[in-house]
């Protein structure tokens, strides 16, 4: 009801749930109290399959009284809570107070179980058995439907288990990852780089960088369109981890790998995002689940 630009709308919704209930009672009285037409027998004339004849009998109490019941019941309803357009109601419940109101009491709940994390170092925390149970579980709810139950990742999902970072890989970035989300953008570089054949000739020199199968003609002709990709991919083509610009030299395609996907790639780009989970963990759990990535990346270490 808050969307509502006009108090229009608030009272229609109102008005009309209040004449909906009212209409019910209205219904009720008439009923019980207009008198039909009958014969003798009590039957209104009416008769089906030959022998069905309509009574005039009332309505049975039990059930005019749990119809009176739930007249009572809706209006009392509407005066405690929100019902009547934007009037919210005498006790002040919204599904947003009592959300918050819940999230507080499992915050309060579970704050003993993450205290004695918020001190340690991310080595300490990824060393400690019960921390890493914590963290696997918070990563299964909250980053496995994207990056893998495994944290191996999967097409245009990055894999979390190597070392082949697109931004940073210490535990502060990884942080503020997780709370502030991130996006990367490739963006169309068709135009820059000139025809299809020199985006394909391009693609080729790319696949050259890793050492994957390539054309080794159109690897030379498209070495010279390099100057367009190299602002972000670095003159080596090894990327630029402050951009978050990947690595084209070490055999990991987060894009798929291959001359059509590189041409795809650079003919129309793309945009990745990391959703924000701020709104979902509290600052102690991504703490917990920022030190349980980073140790699955540094289990060597």
């Amino acid at each position: 009801m808050s969307d509502f630009t006009s108090d229009f709308w608030h009272l229609y919704v109102a008005i009309a749930t209040l004449v909906s209930i009212l209409a019910c009672a209205v219904l009720l009285w008439i009923s019980g109290t207009t008198k039909a037409a009958t014969h003798a027998d009590n039957t209104t004339g009416h008769v089906w399959d030959e022998d069905l004849k309509e009574m005039n009998n009332p309505l049975p109490k039990w059930w005019v009284y749990l119809f009176i019941i739930t007249v009572i019941f809706g209006l009392v309803y509407g005066a405690m809570y929100p019902m009547f357009g934007k009037f919210q109601g005498a006790l002040g419940w919204s599904s947003t107070g009592q959300h918050t109101a819940e999230v507080k009491k499992v915050d309060a709940a579970i704050a003993p179980v993450y205290a004695k994390y918020n001190g340690m170092a991310p080595e300490q925390i990824a060393a400690d058995a019960q921390a890493m149970a914590i963290g696997e579980r918070l990563f299964m709810n909250y980053c496995a439907q994207c990056h893998g139950s495994d944290a191996r990742g999967g097409k245009s999902f990055p894999n979390l288990a190597d070392t082949d970072w697109l931004g940073g890989s210490d535990h502060a970035y990884i942080k503020t990852t997780i709370a502030q989300g991130r996006t990367g953008v490739m963006p169309p570089m068709a135009a820059a780089v000139g025809g299809p054949e020199d985006v394909r000739n391009l693609a080729h020199y790319v696949l050259s960088l890793s050492g994957s199968p390539h054309d080794s003609v159109r690897a030379t002709e498209g070495k010279g369109k390099w100057g367009a990709c190299a602002a972000c991919h670095g003159p080596d083509g090894k990327g630029m981890q402050a951009m978050g610009a990947p690595n084209l030299t070490d055999g990991v395609w987060l894009h798929g790998w291959g001359e059509e996907a590189i041409v795809r790639a650079v003919t129309n780009g793309f945009t990745n995002q990391m959703p924000a989970q701020a709104a979902l963990l509290n600052e102690a759990q991504i703490n917990v689940l920022a030190s349980y990535v980073w140790g699955l990346s540094n289990k060597a270490k």
